[in-house]
Order: structure tokens, then C-alpha cells, then sequence
């Protein structure tokens, strides 16, 4: 099911980027070198015609499973998708370079049928088709982050700050069980360090406890009118600009390149010109490097209350929105296993609590297994080592154990 945020009617028609019709639209067009570096970016305001709608699905069977029948359907576009292709893998190196965090935390994908009953729930695959065009939005939003720091201008970042450090040692003792450690610098740390780890466990039983352990230490991004860099995709300044019919601070931003470019005659150029590649210090913003198109004043006073309203409203609708999300899948999730009352399934242990243990299934579903339900024994939970111990058997449960289960209750309430 989709809910569109805007009425249907400007979401699917003139704001939606249909086979064959023009579109207005603000376009980051960037020059992009071998090594993935933005060599150089203009930003204009643009009509976008829209040639050909393709799929994720059409895209991987052409790239990854060289399907004749549709390589011959879209044959004059497919040099086009291998140049894609090639330039997002580049991105993507050029960012795990830079220590981009890789959470590969598989989101659910729920099949209602036609009244709207949960019939199926599974893992959402996402393939390299998802990935190119995700890298591509990425450096956008990057160029135009960039951009509008150096201008001084009113704007709405998304910042995702440095976690803390009590949370790393936290997790790190964790992790020295399991023979992993993130490495701290002198009570900091890089994104480097965490993606390391990911490396680490990738393909191992482990990586999905891991992973969500680690991003339950990071901090939760949100969107503020001052820039203070992007932890999680090692970015110094980053943005969402990409999607203004269903985020309201990429509407916003709109709103303000727009002035600049209207002010500025469709043209917006930064002297010495920085990629967001380079590693910068942008404490040491040069006056040198920042040009002086700003708006008029009463304008510019207009935009900066916004933005610092905006951000904040934008930030707590965020929250609300994901719990909603989280939420609603889980009644769903729950109306389907109303249905796998006595079947039996194996799951890996994905929360280690002082009442019970949590259990994740191939399907993403997670119920919780209380001590009654654990065995004829009294349980003693091992809070720094996130275990449970039989007092009798020593049986013990660790996170990441792989453990047979029997579905006894599914409450949608």
C-alpha cells in the first residue's frame, strides 16, 4: 500500500516524472572523474523529460542476469545503464573508502491481499540496480549541501553526529566476546573504525545481531539549520534535496535555491570550488572561499527563522513517522502469524533482556520468548555479556544463537 503525503492527483500527476511529459525540476548537474571525485557542479533550474520509466527489476535482469528479451526491449538505452552502472560502483568504493557505514539490515517486505490481510512477510532484496541510483542522490545531495554552506545561506541540513562515547566502550565490551573491537583515537572515533567491523561479519551468522547493535550505538540522525557533518556516510556536509513532494525540509531547501537562482540568473558557482571528496575542515571557512550573492536581508532573516522551525518540526514528524511505520508493520507481521499458531521455525536470539529473550526469523518477524517458556529452570541474566545462564543445566543463550522456536501467541493489540 501507498499513502501519498500530497493529494494523488498533484503526487502521480504533476509531480511525478511520467513516461513522456515535461517536468519542471532543479537539476544538480555534476562532473564526475574516474576516482568518483565532483570535479566540478552547477545547479540549475531545468525541464526534465522523462524518455523511458524503467524498474529496479528490468534494470538488474539487464545488468546482472543479461536477460535477452529485455536487453532487446530497451537496446538503445543499455550502453546508458552500463555507464550507470559503472560510475555508482565507483561512488560507492570512493564512500567505503572514506568509511561509509554499510548496514545491511534487511527491511520487510508485508503482501496484503485484496482486503488488506497480511498474507506473506519476507525479506525486502534490494539489488545494484537500488544501489545506482542511491549513489547517484547521495553525491547530490552532497554537491548541493556543499554549495549552500559555503554561501552562508538559510538551510535545512541532516546531520548525524558523532555517537557517543560512553555507548562505543558499551558495545565494544560487547564485541571483545565475540573477538571484534571498534578502535577508539583518543575519545573519538571514525566512521572508519565501525565499517571495518561491518567487514568484519559480513556473511557471518553474527552480522544481523552485530549490525543492529552497532546502529542502535549510533546516534539518530535528524535535520538542523547549522551543518555538522554526516556520521554514518562519512560525509562533511550532507543534505536531503532529492525527494520535495514526500520530505518537507528537501521542499523547503527548493524554496531557497530557487531565490539564489532566480537572484543569480539561473547560475550558482562557488569560487574554489571544493568536492566534498576532500577531507575539509569547515571550522576554517576562508572568506576567500565564500561568495557574497546573499538575499536581501529581509528575506534572508525570513528563511533563517524557517529553517531553524522547519528543522526542528521536520526532525520530531520524523519520529512519529517511523514509529508509525514500525508500528504498523508489526501489526501486520502479527495478523500473519495469527495464522502459524504450532509451526515450529528457526530463528537467531536478537535482544538478550532480564525478563526474556527476543528471537528474529528468516522472515524478519521477531517474537519474544519468556523464562516460563524457556525450560523448568531458574535464569540468571548476565547484563555486560548479554546472556542468559541456566541455574541447573548452565545452559546459556547468547545473542546471535541460533535457536529452534514454536509460535504459542500472535496478539495484534
Amino acid at each position: 500500500r501507498v499513502i501519498p503525503m500530497l493529494p494523488k492527483e498533484l503526487s502521480n500527476g504533476i509531480c511525478s516524472l511520467n513516461q513522456g511529459e515535461e517536468r519542471f525540476a532543479i537539476s544538480c548537474i555534476m562532473e564526475i572523474d574516474n576516482e568518483g571525485k565532483v570535479i566540478s557542479s552547477d545547479i540549475k533550474k531545468s525541464i526534465i523529460k522523462v524518455t523511458k520509466r524503467m524498474s529496479y527489476t528490468d534494470i538488474y535482469k539487464i545488468l546482472e542476469e543479461k536477460d535477452e528479451k529485455i536487453i532487446k526491449e530497451n537496446k538503445k538505452y543499455v550502453e546508458h545503464f552500463k555507464r550507470m552502472d559503472e560510475l555508482a560502483r565507483i561512488l560507492k568504493k570512493r564512500r567505503e573508502k572514506a568509511g561509509s557505514l554499510n548496514l545491511d539490515i534487511p527491511e520487510s517486505k508485508i503482501i496484503l491481499d485484496h482486503s488488506g490481510v497480511a498474507i506473506d512477510v519476507k525479506k525486502y532484496e534490494l539489488t545494484f540496480a537500488n544501489e545506482i541510483i542511491e549513489q547517484f542522490m547521495l553525491t547530490a545531495n552532497e554537491t548541493i549541501a556543499e554549495k549552500f554552506y559555503w554561501l552562508n545561506a538559510p538551510f535545512i541540513y541532516r546531520v548525524h553526529e558523532i555517537p557517543d562515547m560512553d555507548k562505543v566502550k558499551e558495545l565494544n565490551k560487547f564485541l571483545f566476546n565475540l573477538g571484534y573491537k571498534i578502535k577508539i583515537n583518543k575519545d573519538t572515533v571514525e566512521p572508519i573504525a565501525f565499517e571495518e567491523v561491518l567487514k568484519q561479519i559480513k556473511g557471518k551468522p553474527e552480522e544481523k545481531v552485530i549490525s543492529t547493535l552497532i546502529l542502535r550505538t549510533l546516534k539518530v540522525a535528524k535535520y538542523e539549520p547549522e551543518n555538522k557533518g554526516h556520521f554514518g556516510i562519512a560525509s562533511k556536509c550532507y543534505c536531503h534535496f532529492t525527494s520535495p513532494i514526500r520530505r518537507y525540509p528537501d521542499l523547503f531547501i527548493h524554496r531557497v535555491i530557487s531565490q539564489y537562482l532566480n537572484d543569480n540568473k539561473n547560475k550558482i558557482e562557488i569560487k574554489n570550488d571544493i568536492s566534498t571528496s576532500k577531507k575539509v575542515n569547515l571550522e576554517e571557512k576562508q572568506e576567500s572561499k565564500t561568495i557574497k550573492n546573499k538575499l536581501p536581508d529581509e528575506l534572508y532573516e525570513k528563511y533563517i527563522g524557517q529553517a531553524e522551525k522547519y528543522a526542528e518540526q521536520s526532525s520530531e514528524c520524523e519520529k512519529i513517522a517511523q514509529k508509525v511505520e514500525r508500528d504498523a508493520e508489526d501489526v501486520k507481521k502479527a495478523e500473519y502469524m495469527q495464522n502459524k499458531i504450532g509451526e515450529e521455525y528457526e530463528g537467531i536470539i536478537s535482544s538478550v533482556t532480564s525478563f526474556g529473550i527476543f528471537v528474529e526469523l528468516e522472515n524478519t518477524v521477531e517474537g519474544l520468548i519468556r523464562f516460563d517458556n524457556l525450560g523448568n529452570e531458574y535464569f540468571i541474566y548476565d547484563e555486560d555479556n548479554k546472556t542468559l545462564i541456566g541455574e541447573k543445566t548452565k545452559k546459556v543463550y547468547h545473542i546471535g544463537d541460533k535457536i529452534k522456536i514454536r509460535v504459542i501467541a500472535a496478539n495484534k493489540q
